[in-house]
């Protein structure tokens, strides 16, 4: 079964400095039929303008991945990380027992756009903690690259859940696939372009929940990049 959640569906926050939509319920927007996915809590898609950004704000019990889809956002946490991440790179902090960070776009000409997710961890109180990795073109080229799991390979951060999370690079008429096994569940978030999700055609902003289907199978209409999150 796969239900789709369409990009103008989801909630939508405009201020001066940023533009951002809500694939779940978050902040202000409140919809009851949204709320979460397994343990996936919050998938925001954010564009944020030149030299702004989200002063220091706290977080705790919560995995939150940072991925890159255009330009730089500039990290600083009170745990003494401080980087700049690019869409090569996906950043992942465990906030646990308590973490205190800050993001802005590091460019003051150009706008940031990203997706901010959060995953519900498997037990509270962890002790903060935080990752950042590249992952290259030509690892994410036509094939689906592990960049987040519970049993983190072949340099893919580690997120405390039962979860893996990939992302791929399609060319149109390119197409990947990937087995689900039983009592399994996914999420697809389409970052850019068009694929078709076991032929339900998904467009950039577009996302999906797929359960008891045995492979999903993904097929670039024209090129994109996807996220999957592979689901207890």
């Amino acid at each position: 079964m796969i239900t789709v959640r369409r990009a103008e569906e989801r909630g939508h926050t405009v201020l001066d400095w940023l533009d951002s939509w809500h694939t779940f319920s978050f902040d202000q927007y409140d919809d009851p039929k949204h709320t979460q996915f397994r343990a996936l809590r919050v998938i925001n898609e954010d564009v944020v303008k030149p030299g702004a950004g989200f002063h220091p704000h706290s977080h705790h019990d919560m995995e939150i991945l940072t991925y890159l889809i255009e330009g730089e956002l500039e990290h600083g946490d009170n745990l003494g990380n401080g980087s700049v991440i690019r869409p090569s790179e996906v950043q992942r902090m465990s906030a646990g027992t308590g973490v205190t960070h800050s993001e802005f776009n590091h460019s003051k000409k150009n706008p940031v756009h990203l997706l901010q997710v959060w995953i519900l961890p498997e037990k509270k109180d962890l002790p903060p903690s935080y990752e950042q990795r590249a992952f290259s073109e030509k690892e994410r080229r036509g094939r689906l690259c592990l960049v987040a799991s519970s049993a983190p390979e072949k340099g893919a951060v580690k997120i405390h859940q039962d979860i893996q999370v990939y992302t791929s690079l399609l060319k149109a008429k390119e197409s990947v696939s990937h087995p689900l096994k039983a009592s399994r569940h996914a999420w697809i978030q389409v970052a850019r372009g068009e694929v078709n999700v076991n032929e339900r055609a998904l467009k950039a902003g577009d996302g999906a929940s797929v359960s008891d289907e045995k492979t999903i199978s993904l097929a670039a209409k024209q090129d994109a990049e996807i996220l999957l999150f592979d689901l207890a």
